[in-house]
């Protein structure tokens, strides 16, 4: 019946499998499925089937606790790939969002029973066995009917068969399909609907969202909103993303929902009503504030859904590390790090570390076999020294007190190595840190390999060979890097957030996604970034060597890009050189100035350095001019009619100078905007 649909319809040819035959989107999956043996995860359910039922391609479960209800079929363990494939290729296609209900039944038509099979009404409140009757596939419905014999388990006692009965009745015999668990059909004649309904219901608790049809369809829905979704869900599924990262998308979610709920309300009540009151007109001001909320969200929204966004962005996480302070008895420890201590090892310490001058005061000495036990041992103005040897730590090292841990030998002899899957590898909160000598090695990695989450952070002559990305320099943090070489990170060597302070010094940043990424700024309330760069070789990174990411400008800052075309243009047409002549020459004046020593560096052989230096100067000047503008119009709104236009006086740029870019492979500078 549903085979001959989709054989009709060009696509049951594809792919063979076992009899019965299955139409061309499950055939190709189940074949797949075999060879590469899906389907195996025995904690997905308390009574799994060890073995494919005859004539079934599937398995079945028993839900755990509820054994007098029949076998159903398991269709909630399919693969990224089964559900990216069967959306793509079968039931959303190339349609709109507005369109995607009307796809979605013309694919159960090819493919769903319409009657005679059997299903588990599955509620927050209760489970009940129903038998299909008819579907109304326009509705995404089924017809049904209880089953005989009645089976019913409920979380409410005074649910009785009455009730259910007229509950029935209520919603006139017509229940979603993503509310039906097929009841398994060892035959074989029932696993397309099972698999057909598990999609629709996937779709639906996971993917659409209550807002997707009224967005512009500027093209198509799966590229705009399932597949980034869809991979979000398996990425979570997968641990591959922080655990801070996914509640922050939670909560972002409920909000967003709240906001559009309260904004229909607020619709549907203006448009019952036809006066000019003054309540109305509160009323459309509420909703306009809403409308500004919701696609505020909805854009950050995007930007977690989006992997290609989602670390460039990231979260911001707050850290609960509590800092414990000076040691009760006022006392300061060193620290000793060592797998094993040598006589001549300790001499060599007591020389040049714990004792070089020998009219010092006494020092309280502890020993440990490895650095995290020494930094959970620190108070506030310890110290650890880490003999070389290569460490390998399985949790985080989380340093919230102003500590040094420093490497007594060259980097490349005191490696600290971390392995096991864990959101973080060194968590910065301390005051003053500093850390030098040490090499890093991430492995399995969530997060960047170092993170400064306030406070401020020294790294000198270290060594960090990273994984996703390499140090993330949060809001309201300080970071100075010296003296040290980062490499392979799968995102950006070092990420400078919006209102933090980044010193960078006589470093090599390379073999990354991108050398340095300065986020722009998601909120308009953050500051901009203080940033120093000198001498740094940037070089060999697969994108940009300095990246610069700026966000759209929506909501009523649209209003104020359309009102004033041409000065929010300004930052960027200067850039290029087409500026008018007052604006290029404020801007080549603050340029000159915030690169100070830059002519110095200006000879021939060093063209394309002085140019790099220059570029990322150049953009950064404009967007802070943007931002400036932002903030003005801000001001402006709350009766403030003065605000500071002098960039310097936010002392941006320490200097950008003497900075190599060698080998990058989309050049020295560029910009991103999403």
């Amino acid at each position: 019946m549903a085979d001959g649909l989709l054989e009709g319809g060009g696509l049951g040819s594809e792919a063979m499998a076992p009899e019965p035959e299955l139409p061309g989107w499950a055939a190709e999956e189940e074949l797949e499925r075999l060879e590469k043996g899906l389907f195996e995860n025995e904690d997905s359910c308390s009574d799994c089937s060890d073995h494919v039922k005859p004539g079934s391609s599937l398995q079945s479960f028993v839900p755990e606790g509820k054994a007098h209800f029949p076998e159903m079929f398991q269709t909630s363990q399919l693969l990224f790939y089964e559900r990216f494939r069967a959306y793509q290729d079968y039931i959303l296609a190339d349609c709109k969002a507005s369109e995607v209900k009307e796809f979605t039944a013309e694919f159960l038509e090819k493919v769903l029973e319409p009657s005679g099979w059997r299903a588990v009404w599955h509620t927050n409140v209760f489970e009940v066995l129903v038998e299909v009757t008819d579907v109304d596939f326009a509705a995404l419905k089924a017809v049904v009917r209880l089953a005989d014999p009645y089976l019913c388990e409920s979380q409410v006692s005074t649910f009785t068969l009455e009730c259910m009965k007229e509950l029935l009745d209520l919603k006139e015999y017509r229940l979603p399909l993503q509310e039906l668990w097929v009841v398994f059909d060892d035959s074989g004649l029932f696993d397309q609907t099972a698999l057909a309904i598990e999609h629709v219901r996937f779709f639906y608790q996971n993917i659409w969202r209550t807002w997707d049809e009224e967005e512009e369809d500027e093209y198509d829905y799966f590229v705009r909103c399932v597949e980034p979704r869809l991979r979000l869900h398996y990425d979570i599924l997968e641990d591959r993303v922080p655990s801070g990262l996914i509640a922050d998308y939670q909560n972002l979610l409920t909000q967003c929902e709240e906001s559009y709920r309260k904004f229909l309300n607020l619709r549907s009540s203006l448009s019952n009503c036809n006066s000019d009151s003054e309540q109305e007109n509160i009323s459309m001001v509420e909703g306009l504030k809403l409308y500004s909320e919701i696609e505020q969200l909805k854009q950050k929204l995007k930007l977690i859904e989006n992997p290609l966004l989602r670390y460039v962005f990231g979260y911001q996480k707050n850290s609960n590390i509590q800092a414990k302070g000076i040691r009760p008895n006022g006392q300061k420890v060193t620290h000793v790090v060592s797998s094993t201590m040598t006589t001549g090892l300790l001499q060599s310490l007591l020389r040049d570390r714990l004792c070089p001058e020998p009219c010092k005061e006494e020092i309280e000495i502890q020993f440990h076999s490895d650095p995290l036990s020494a930094i959970n041992a620190c108070y506030e103005g310890d110290t650890v020294i880490v003999c070389p040897g290569h460490y390998v730590v399985h949790g985080a090292f989380s340093i919230a007190d102003s500590i040094e841990l420093e490497g007594y030998g060259l980097p490349d002899d005191i490696v600290i190595e971390k392995r096991g899957k864990g959101d973080t590898f060194v968590d910065c909160t301390g005051a003053d840190i500093k850390i030098s000598s040490i090499k890093f090695v991430q492995h399995d990695a969530v997060e960047g390999i170092l993170i400064i989450h306030r406070g401020k952070t020294t790294l000198e002559n270290c060594v960090l060979q990273c994984e996703t990305t390499g140090v993330t320099v949060r809001t309201s943090a300080e970071f100075l890097m010296k003296n040290s070489d980062l490499y392979g990170a799968k995102g950006a060597g070092i990420e400078i957030y919006p209102g933090s302070k980044c010193t960078l010094s006589d470093n090599g940043i390379h073999h990354c996604k991108e050398g340095i990424l300065i986020k722009d700024f998601l909120d308009e309330h953050y500051d901009i970034p203080k940033i120093s760069m000198v001498n740094n070789v940037i070089h060999n990174n697969e994108g940009y060597g300095v990246v610069l990411v700026k966000p759209t400008i929506f909501s009523d800052l649209q209003e104020d890009a359309q009102d004033e075309t041409e000065e929010n243009k300004a930052p960027k047409v200067q850039t290029s050189g087409e500026a008018n002549v007052a604006e290029r020459v404020d801007l080549e004046e603050l340029i000159q100035c915030a690169t100070g020593k830059m002519e110095l560096y200006a000879r021939a052989e060093l063209s394309e350095q002085v140019e790099g230096n220059c570029e990322i100067v150049n953009e950064l000047v404009a967007a802070s001019t943007q931002k400036g503008q932002m903030k003005k119009k801000r001001l402006s709104e709350l009766g403030i009619t003065q605000a500071d236009d002098n960039l310097m006086s936010q002392e941006m740029f320490v200097s950008i100078v003497g900075n190599q870019f060698k080998w990058n492979g989309k050049g020295s500078f560029g910009t991103f905007l999403f």
